[in-house]
């Protein structure tokens, strides 16, 4: 156990004496009085209890004590240094930021910001969590997430947070190409021969779907599937005939490519605001409204939400 009245000032005037061979040289190097210097060494000297210095000759030579503190007292102070240099090495700014990604955001939006925010921010990390509507912003009002983007809070669960919109994206049934719908007149029943895959009731989207189906008449159909997973609901539309409602964003690179594809409609109520959620009065940081910035310039280049 290391004694309680050591400290760095005995090590120090220690082993500059001991390099030295002279106290008046190490109080110079160590810009002390000798008179200090040597009221220090008789301290350790008491601390440790033995001699640490012979003092018989003009020159002070260490002692067999002397040379074995050296030793271990010298690779301690060696070991403090190098350890002090490597943590001046680390960024200065060491910062993480929480983000949730809603599906609609995670494809495009959010990674294309997330790149850009990463060049201009090195020293930053992003957590990126996603999940269910509900529950990320849950963790945003109780302060485990800085940010969500996606769709806009439904009524009633966006209390305490404040919503800025990027755009306004539709949302829309999709299809695998060559599907038996593909480039024909249909009617509204004709949607109730194929698979339905539907919002859960806790996304965003599901109200919106419902009523629109409900607009056609269709009231409430059962669905195969209640999704908004996009690697889920790819494969499963992609190898069968089901009819997958989700929103645009999800699927664009899908569409962009012609592995699925849109089964038109006219219907205004298939479509809703993206944008980012915060806490109410929040007042970003220049970390996190970096990121926030970087959003708004992707999104003003996003291309057009309609299909």
């Amino acid at each position: 156990m290391i004694h309680p009245h050591l400290r760095m000032r005995h090590l120090r005037v220690f082993l500059e004496t001991a390099r030295l061979g002279s106290l008046s040289a190490a109080a110079e190097t160590l810009h002390v009085s000798q008179p200090a210097a040597s009221k220090t060494v008789r301290e350790l000297e008491e601390i440790l209890d033995v001699q640490l210095f012979d003092r018989s000759g003009r020159r002070l030579a260490l002692s067999r004590a002397g040379k074995i503190f050296q030793q271990h007292a010298g690779t301690a102070l060696a070991d403090l240094e190098r350890g002090q240099k490597l943590l001046r090495e680390l960024p200065q700014s060491q910062r993480k930021l929480a983000v949730g990604a809603l599906p609609t955001a995670a494809t495009g939006l959010f990674p294309d910001a997330a790149a850009r925010f990463r060049a201009s921010h090195p020293e930053c990390t992003l957590r990126v969590s996603t999940g269910p509507n509900w529950l990320l912003l849950s963790q945003l009002r109780e302060g485990a997430l800085d940010l969500v983007v996606g769709r806009m809070p439904a009524t009633g669960t966006g209390e305490g947070l404040s919503f800025r919109q990027l755009y306004w994206e539709r949302v829309v049934p999709v299809i695998r190409p060559g599907h038996p719908l593909e480039g024909r007149d249909w009617e509204p029943a004709d949607l109730l021969r194929f698979p339905l895959m539907l919002p859960p009731a806790g996304a965003v989207i599901s109200g919106s779907v419902r009523a629109f189906l409900q607009s056609l008449g269709l009231g409430e159909p059962i669905p195969a599937y209640e999704n908004v997973s996009h690697a889920f609901g790819r494969r499963v539309v992609a190898r069968s005939d089901t009819i997958w409602f989700i929103s645009a964003g999800v699927v664009r690179a899908e569409l962009d490519s012609g592995e699925l594809t849109v089964l038109p409609v006219q219907n205004e109520l298939l479509g809703g605001p993206v944008g980012i959620s915060l806490r109410d009065g929040m007042l970003p940081d220049p970390v996190l409204q970096g990121l926030v910035d970087e959003l708004v310039a992707v999104a003003a280049e996003h291309p057009a939400q309609g299909v």
